[in-house]
């Protein structure tokens, strides 16, 4: 296992070292996005009006963002499970041109799939409390806030040694939770043989 500080915009090589497994920092400039802004750019078909080009991090995120005094105050951070938005996440790397995804849990194959074409990585917190990371972010900007409100708006944001995440899946097609579930499974079978109980063996069901 190794670590990383990366700073965005993220290249093909920035993530190509990168291992299931590995501890990963960021700093520089990202875009929250949650299913509203998916389904209203991928299902609605509206533009997204802003560019991906230099901003190739994307944070599975509703952040709680309040104005005072004209200016963005970001009060609560903490991304959310990335596995939600498996719809769309295959498109949303290969049509944005994704470097790096971060949220909770992971996603399905076939965006893991389009990681490993268009190299990219998926990432998720490692056991950090959202408050401790409100310092390390500074508001930038707020797109489709009117269409999608403050939860599902775009948000900018400019980070500064964000972490630490998991690399949870690399841009070889390998998914870091898939193998914990293997071990998992082999952990339980050779637990319920030593205990002598019927690997078919069901809970009661209360309800």
């Amino acid at each position: 296992m190794a670590e990383y500080h990366l700073t965005a915009p993220l290249t093909d090589s920035d993530v190509e070292q990168l291992n299931i497994g590995d501890i990963v920092y960021i700093t520089g400039e990202v875009f929250t996005c949650r299913s509203r802004l998916q389904k209203y750019i991928f299902d609605e078909k509206h533009t997204l009006p802003f560019s991906t080009e230099k901003r190739n991090i994307l944070i599975h995120n509703g952040p709680i963002v309040i104005k005072e005094d004209g200016k963005w105050r970001l009060v609560s951070f903490m991304p959310t499970s990335s596995i939600r938005f498996e719809k769309w996440g295959a498109q949303s790397v290969e049509d944005w041109g994704l470097k790096m995804i971060v949220g909770k849990t992971t996603m399905g194959e076939k965006t893991a799939r389009m990681m490993k074409e268009k190299k990219c990585v998926h990432v998720s917190p490692r056991s950090v409390s959202p408050n401790l990371w409100v310092d390390s972010i500074e508001v930038q900007d707020v797109h489709l806030f009117d269409e999608l409100g403050s939860i599902e708006a775009a948000w900018f944001f400019k980070v500064r040694d964000l972490g630490p995440f998991v690399v949870d899946i690399d841009t070889k097609g390998r998914n870091l939770f898939d193998r914990m579930d293997e071990k998992i499974a082999r952990n339980k079978a050779k637990a319920l043989q030593e205990l002598g109980i019927d690997p078919d063996f069901q809970f009661t069901k209360l309800y």
